[in-house]
């Protein structure tokens, strides 16, 4: 089984996190980040499982650069 190492972007949300791929836009969320790292481990290794080659390249971003972005206000 091959594995691949992707991006989980986590944010907090009201009572819980929302979590991100951006590499494959799959989203999935939880009550702590342990659970919700783990939804979207779940949420990608399914979509993964059942989309078609064509669909994984379609949505598939192969660079994902995070970085922090200074702006001005007011």
């Amino acid at each position: 089984m091959a594995t691949r190492l992707v991006t989980a972007l986590l944010q907090k949300e009201d009572d819980g996190w929302v979590a991100l791929c951006p590499e494959l836009d799959v989203a999935s969320q939880g009550d702590t980040i342990e659970e919700a790292k783990a939804n979207l481990r779940e949420a990608v290794e399914l979509f993964l499982e059942s989309a078609s080659p064509a669909e994984v390249q379609e949505r598939l971003h192969a660079e994902v650069y995070l970085t922090g972005l200074e702006v001005n206000i007011g």
